[in-house]
This record gives C-alpha cells, sequence and structure tokens, in this order.
C-alpha cells in the first residue's frame, strides 16, 4: 500500500549522513540570497538541472529585481522568456505568477512565516504547480521548518539500500525519515543536499559508479556489482 506507514532504521539513516558528510563535506545548500529567492528556485528546479535554473534566475536578474511584486508587473512573455533556461519556460512562468499572486495575497514573508508547518504546507499545496517535493523544498530552506524532502535521488538511493521498494507514497517516506532524523533543520538541510550530490556524482540512474561508492558495504546494488559477484 502506498500510504502504508514506513519502517527506517535510525542507525542506518544517520549512517547513511555520516558516510557521506565524510566523503563529500558540508554542501552549505540551497544557494540563494533570499527566502523568496529559494522559492522562486524550487518552482523553477521542477525537471530540469539546477545549472539551469541558475542560468535563468541570471537573465531573470538582469530584468527585474527578484520580488513578487516585479516579476507580477513582468510582460508574462519577457518572464517566460528569461525562464527559457529552465525548461518548460511557458508553463514555469504561468507557474510563477501564480506563486506570486498567492505570496503577495498572503501578506508575504512576514505573514506566512507566522503560519504552523501543516498549515502553511496546505497552503502552499493549494497553489497550482506546487505538488508535495516542491512545498517541503519552500518549507525546509525557505521557512526553516523540519520537513524532509523526499526526491527521486531519495528514491533510487534507498531502493538501491534495500530499504524501499518503489512502490510507496511520498508521505510514507517523508515521516519515516522525519521519525529518524527528528526535528534538526540543519540536519534535515544537509541530509537532502547529500543525497542529492551523492545521486549525481556517484548512484546514477545509469552506470552507477558503485566501485567509488561509500555506502557500498551496506549497499546490495553495489555489492552486486564487485568482481567476485559476476
Amino acid at each position: 500500500m502506498k500510504d502504508a506507514p514506513l519502517g527506517l532504521d535510525p542507525a542506518l539513516v544517520l549512517g547513511v549522513h555520516d558516510a557521506l558528510i565524510a566523503d563529500y563535506g558540508s554542501q552549505d545548500w540551497w544557494p540563494a540570497e533570499t527566502p523568496f529567492e529559494v522559492m522562486v528556485g524550487a518552482i523553477l528546479t521542477q525537471n530540469t538541472a539546477w545549472t539551469n535554473v541558475e542560468r535563468a534566475l541570471g537573465r531573470l536578474a538582469e530584468r527585474i529585481d527578484l520580488n513578487a511584486e516585479s516579476i507580477l508587473a513582468l510582460d508574462p512573455d519577457d518572464l517566460a522568456d528569461a525562464l527559457r533556461p529552465a525548461g518548460y519556460f511557458n508553463l514555469k512562468a504561468r507557474r510563477l505568477r501564480d506563486f506570486c499572486d498567492f505570496y503577495l495575497r498572503s501578506g508575504g514573508m512576514e505573514v506566512l512565516s507566522r503560519l504552523g508547518a501543516e498549515d502553511l504546507r496546505a497552503r502552499l499545496l493549494a497553489v497550482k504547480g506546487i505538488g508535495p517535493e516542491t512545498a517541503d523544498d519552500m518549507l525546509l530552506y525557505a521557512f526553516e521548518r523540519p520537513v524532509f524532502v523526499v526526491d527521486a535521488y531519495t528514491r533510487r538511493l534507498f531502493a538501491r539500500l534495500g530499504r524501499l521498494s518503489g512502490n510507496e507514497g511520498y508521505e510514507p517516506i517523508r515521516a519515516a525519515f522525519e521519525r529518524a532524523l527528528g526535528p534538526d533543520v540543519p540536519l534535515l538541510k544537509e541530509y537532502h543536499a547529500l543525497v542529492v550530490r551523492h545521486a549525481k556524482d556517484a548512484c546514477r540512474s545509469r552506470r552507477p559508479l558503485c566501485s567509488a561508492c561509500a555506502l557500498r558495504p551496506d549497499c546490495p546494488a553495489g555489492a552486486d556489482t564487485s568482481p567476485s559477484a559476476r
């Protein structure tokens, strides 16, 4: 069942963090100057690499100040053109405008930051184009709320570690990691960033670099690639 409670061994979850931070060091993620810029980036990074988001943000910053009022005042076609490097630029321009409208109608950061995490999450999810992963990116990195961001990298890594089957829903995975890691915002940020880094550098979708993986001793998928297993 996709929504059935999921058990993850806290020792294993924390062990993954310890192994990855020893290998990669602190990631100091999310790269943005303001919480609002974090939220813009969370929308633009849907279905694209962060390098493309950086290019889009740079093009947008050349035209306007990065705030909700300026984005809404910009001609929609000009906004879409600025976002072109991020892909799906017409769709993302509409989503960004919808979010900016919500942001201003809600009172901006001053009002939104006073809301409880679940209330704020529900309001974000009600905005067209914002799903659970994007909402949790915003909650964790912009609002400093103790939530775990579940992405494709998390699913891939923990499926290869033999801890996920691939059929679990978003919420059971999120809840399991939050139980294992606790309400530690810096740890939750670092954990997510390390998983992303490892999935890009070693635990790739195709041709993973298992021989260089810090988690190989505990990874059934990695063990299957050893010379003795062939």
